[in-house]
Order: C-alpha cells, then structure tokens, then sequence
C-alpha cells in the first residue's frame, strides 16, 4: 500500500485523525488515573469493587506472563548451546535432502528416524542431551514447513550481512567491543560488509575513533565503511532513523557495484554497543534461510544489557532486565511480536518500503509497521532465540544516572507515536483483515495504556477507597475484606517475582566476576524494590510520553549517554 509513514505535512482528514489519534492514549491513561481516584473519594465502595477485579485480572496476567516467560527461558537455554552453522550447512544441502526430510516427530516417540540420532531420549539420559533432542526437534519441523513451501534458500555462502552501527556520541571504547565481536564470528567475516553511521555533527574525538576502528578491522571484513550523515537534510529530524538511513543507501550502491543481488542481504541496525557471540550471525542466517518467506520478515533477538551489568546501577540493572524478560514473552507470540532495539531484515524489504522513517525516533518498531502497511499485511516478525548484548544506562554520578535512565525509558514509551500513524494507515488499508488490524491496534493501544496505568493502580490508587472510606463503607463487609483479598493477590504474586529473580540470575553473564557472589546475592535482593522503581523509571516516564504527544510536544531524539569503567 502506499502510504507515506509520517505526522509531517498533513491536511484535512488526515491531520484530523493524526491529532484524534495522537490524543487517544494520553487521555485514555489520565481518564483511567483520575477517574480511579474521583470514584475512591466519592464512591469508595464501587471503587474497591474496580480495584479488587483489576487486582484479579492483574494477577492472571501476570501468572499467564511468567508462565510463557518460563516457556521462553526453556528455549533459550534449549538453543544456547547449538551448533547454528552445522545446521546452515545442512541447509546447503537441502536440494539433495529436500525429499527424505522426516515429518517432525515429538521427541521421546518411537520413530526409527529418531532413534538413529546421537543422544536419543531414554532413560538415563542427561538435560544436555533432553536439550539436544528438544533443538532438533524444532529444527525438523522447520526444515518440513521449508520442505512444503519449496521455496529454497540460497546458498550460504551467497548470503551476506549487512551490519549498521548508529554513531553519535559514542566513543571508541564504547563501538570496538562490538566490532572485535564480528571478527570472532563462526560465519564468515569476509561476508559481513561493516557500516558505521556516523553524524557529521559528532565531536571530533568521536569521528577519530570511528575511522582508527575502521583502520583496524578492516581487512577482516568484506569492507568497512564509515558514512557521514549530514545534519539538517531536507525532511529529516535529528533521529537515528535518519542516520542509518542515509548509511544504508550508500551501502546500496556498494552492493550494487559488488553486484550482490539486495534479496541474498540481510541488514542488521545495531546501536554502537551492540556485542554479539560468536555464532549470532550463524543464527541469523539459519532463521533467514528456514523462513520461506524470508524477504517479507524481521529477525528478533533477545537483548539483554550485560556489557556493564555489574558497573550499572540497581535501579538501572532491574528496569533493562525486565525489558529482556518482556522481549522473551513477546518472542513466545511471533504473530504479535514487533521489532525492538537492535534486529535484522531482508534487505530488499528495506529499500522496498523506503528504509527506516527519518523523522520518527522511534525506529526500531516504526521500520515494523512501515513493512506491516507496506506489504498489506503480509509481513511478520520471527524471534530468534539467541541473545546480543547492550549497556545498562549510567552516568558520571547517582543524580545523573537517574536522569538519564528516566530520558531513555521515555524515549522508549515514545514509540506511542506510532499509533496514530498506524491507525490511518488501517483506515486506507482495504487489503489488510478487519482481523489483522483489530489485533494489531488493540496491542499498540493497550500495551501503551498499560505501561502508564497499571503500575499507578498498584501502588497507590489501589490503597484510595479504604483511605477515604466514609462511614457507610468503614461499616460494610467489604471494607475489612478488601484488604485482605488484596493482600492475598500480592502473596499469590509474589510467586511470579521468585520466579522473576531466579531468571534473572540464571540470565546474568556466566563469567566470573570479582565478587560475583556477593553482587548476585545484592541483585536478587534489588528485586524487592521493583515497586517503586516501576512507577518512577517505567509508568511516570511513559505517561510523560503519552502527555507530550497528546498535547503536540513532540520529543527529539536523545542519544543514550554509555560509559565504560
């Protein structure tokens, strides 16, 4: 469909629905807030009637939550040791294995197929081995639906990756990391054409230690260019869309003068402390070649924030958890899942819809719903489960850090600014299901609406009916029974957040660090302040967000501050 992913320069109906659309969430969110706590002051009685069945409704989610985040902790410990690049060259040999691959079977059956396989599941086997069987068993189910669709990936060593750093402020001890991380790749280096999208207005320094990485490393790769990104083009906001957009044509035309065919691409758009392990791009790979429709897809990691997980601070290290934990229940739902951070796609889906927007900070999800729209519909998001790491947010001091973990979680919450574009999309999008557009606009407004309100009933408006309860309330039942119900949910929740912590643990880098013991003994501990650091560094900054954009504030861009000790 074509539709021009923008707020700029609207008229008519169209800026008529942008302004409806863009005022929607914030005052969906206040009208919850107040309206809550007008009814605790005048109807206290109905209001704890609300409280307790959102308490209720709170808790099922939560359980259904942590039940799915458990089943996607299971799959990534499943896939964390596996082989992804034994496994491309499986697939390099498809067009001779395409008619003897086996119908998947569940592991632990009966089939003489499976039971030829190494480590075969019977008794006395170990987890590793369970592990094993239960990756394999993933792997031929995928291999049939290849096997079905007859759409056969090209060879892997036709495919190469396209990885874009953003640059702004970073220096060089913030981006070699990541660098040096795809040198150490089990898929070829000399495969991998490097970008480091720089803005011209970066400090000096900064541009020093991009083009000193780009001496250092670039014989390792296919090539490595650094882009400068002008400042002030025509139609571009200061955002980074705009920066990796302006990098990844002119990675177009060096891919056009290599006469490497766009489709056998996949562009991956890193922020600059972005590290990898050694077999992500191996995964990358396998996912793009199982997937039959390859060119109409993301590619999703989970990210998790360990570069400075143990410099960071406890406020800092719990939020960028739970953002992991939310990307790892997201993965378990691919027809519900949007692209967050740093992800990969086709190439050629990027140039067909126009790269990333460059006047929308929110980038990461907007390039989603640019693809949904573009494509009516026929675009998805496939979750890999492999992890790359980022920096958990600091600054030079306390006060500082605060400031700047609440400016990124704001800038996060900012991706409300893709509901209104979204919704008149859907309005024009006669190709796209009533179904398909029903579910995607209920998840863009209630996940928004949600962020900002639900933290807010929890911790304080939840507690308002017995704190203004007249006497007709003080004296009925319900009054001496709201606590206690209330009570009895938290405890029954209180489950969830062992759970949480003992993921959370489980997540943490297996290297030794100095103290390591101690300080996993103190970040379990963190966990029981999640209540106030929620409402402060998670609801407060996406209700600011949903206000701004209710009232046509519109945010810029703010580059995350990264320090290294």
């Amino acid at each position: 469909m074509d539709f021009k992913f923008t707020r700029q320069n609207l008229k008519g109906r169209e800026a008529f629905l942008e302004r409806l659309f863009e005022i929607l969430p914030g005052f969906a969110s206040w009208t919850i807030l107040l309206g809550m706590s007008f009814i605790s002051f005048w109807q206290p009685l109905l209001a704890a009637i609300l409280i307790i069945a959102f308490d209720f409704y709170w808790l099922l989610r939560l359980f259904y939550m942590t039940l799915f985040l458990i089943l996607a902790y299971f799959r990534l410990s499943v896939e964390r040791k596996t082989d992804w690049m034994a496994r491309v060259h499986e697939l390099d040999r498809l067009r001779d294995l395409i008619d003897q691959v086996p119908f998947p079977k569940v592991p632990g059956s009966k089939d003489q197929n499976m039971a030829k396989e190494p480590g075969t599941f019977g008794n006395g086997t170990s987890v590793g081995t369970k592990r094993k069987k239960v990756s394999l068993w993933f792997h031929r189910r995928k291999l049939e639906v290849l096997k079905r669709s007859r759409s056969l990936p090209p060879p892997s060593n036709d495919i190469y990756q396209l990885v874009i750093f953003s640059v702004a402020k970073e220096t060089q001890e913030i981006i070699e990391p990541g660098i040096r991380s795809l040198t150490q790749q089990k898929f070829p280096p000399k495969q991998i054409l490097v970008v480091i999208a720089l803005e011209e207005r970066s400090k000096d320094p900064v541009k020093e230690g991009a083009y000193q990485i780009q001496t250092k490393y670039r014989s390792s790769f296919l090539d490595f260019l650094v882009v400068l990104h002008p400042d002030g083009l025509p139609g571009e906001a200061r955002v980074k869309g705009a920066n990796v957009t302006y990098a990844a044509k002119e990675a177009a035309r060096y891919l056009e003068v290599k006469q490497i065919p766009f489709e056998q691409v996949i562009v991956s758009c890193f922020d600059a402390d972005t590290v990898v392990s050694h077999d992500y791009f191996g995964c990358l790979t396998y996912h793009f070649m199982t997937y039959p429709k390859r060119t109409r897809a993301s590619f999703q990691p989970i990210p998790v924030y360990h570069n400075n997980v143990w410099e960071a601070p406890a406020f800092g290290r719990v939020l960028d958890v739970g953002a992991s934990f939310f990307q790892l229940i997201e993965a378990t739902d691919s027809d519900k899942l949007v692209t967050f951070s740093s992800h990969s796609m086709s190439f050629k889906a990027l140039v067909e819809v126009g790269y990333w927007p460059v006047d929308i900070i929110s980038d990461d999800s907007a390039i989603f719903w640019r693809a949904l729209i573009h494509f009516d519909g026929n675009y998805r998001v496939i979750p890999m489960y492999t992890t790359l790491s980022m920096d958990v947010v600091s600054g030079a001091n306390w006060w500082e850090t605060v400031r700047n973990v609440y400016q990124q979680k704001r800038r996060w919450a900012w991706g409300v600014e893709n509901f209104p574009i979204v919704m008149r999309a859907f309005f024009k999008a006669g190709k796209i299901s009533f179904y398909a557009k029903i579910k995607y606009a209920f998840k863009l407004f209630e996940d928004n609406v949600a962020w900002a309100t639900w933290a807010f009933l929890l911790a304080f408006i939840g507690w308002l009916p017995v704190l203004f309860a007249g006497r007709e309330f003080s004296d009925s039942v319900l009054y001496y029974s709201a606590p206690r119900i209330t009570r009895i949910i938290f405890n029954l929740a209180s489950l969830s957040l062992i759970a949480t912590i003992v993921l959370s643990l489980l997540l943490l880098p297996r290297q030794k660090a100095k103290g390591s013991f101690w300080k996993r003994i103190l970040f379990a501990l963190e966990w029981l302040f999640v209540p106030v650091i929620v409402v402060f560094f998670s609801a407060l900054p996406a209700l600011d967000a949903q206000t701004r954009l209710m009232f046509g504030k519109y945010m810029e861009f703010w580059v995350t501050e990264k320090k290294r000790k």
